[in-house]
């Protein structure tokens, strides 16, 4: 069982594209971060409220693998943890590899379910110009790799701690491959 752990935390109270880094944060069950502008059972994203402001909120928390920071600082990108817009920032667990409906658990009794993947957008090149094309790539079927996290839903509540232990449980097989939410 792969585990890991909270390197992390961020919220925001308004829809900014930076977070604000947090010693803890609270996680409400079908919600998401508690006082973050994203938090709630309907879609809370600009774009997509308004395409359908009754979409189901698939992207109640973001989480970013320390490891993509590490890849875009080679690339003469500085960035920090919060700054591309999630909640949680992990290490020790392959985020971008976890099938569809993986359960993290993190820290004593907060639990949440993946959904897919974040879908970059041009924010991310206003914040630093060819930042958006550095978390893109391509697989060696030329198949769109998209690595700027991934979303979950919140199952059960808790507070989350930097340097919280993720425990991480695969769904049963067939495995989905995740894709943008």
């Amino acid at each position: 069982m792969e585990k890991g752990i909270v390197l992390s935390l961020n919220k925001s109270e308004t829809h900014t594209f930076k977070k604000v880094n947090q010693s803890s944060i609270k996680l409400i069950k079908g919600l998401g971060v508690e006082g973050d502008a994203h938090m709630g059972k309907t879609v809370k994203h600009r774009s997509r409220v308004a395409k359908d402001p009754s979409q189901p909120n698939l992207r109640q928390v973001h989480l970013i693998h320390s490891k993509l920071h590490d890849e875009l600082e080679s690339q003469g990108f500085k960035i920090k943890a919060g700054e591309m817009g999630e909640n949680i920032t992990t290490k020790g667990i392959d985020l971008l590899s976890l099938p569809k409906d993986t359960i993290l658990n993190i820290g004593k009794t907060a639990r949440i379910k993946i959904t897919g993947l974040r879908n970059p957008c041009n924010q991310l090149n206003l914040f630093k110009e060819g930042l958006m094309n550095a978390v893109l790539g391509k697989d060696e079927n030329g198949a769109l790799i998209r690595k700027a996290g991934i979303m979950a839903i919140v199952l059960e509540s808790g507070i989350i701690e930097i340097g919280d232990a993720i425990q991480v449980i695969i769904p049963d097989i067939p495995h989905i491959k995740l894709d943008r939410v």
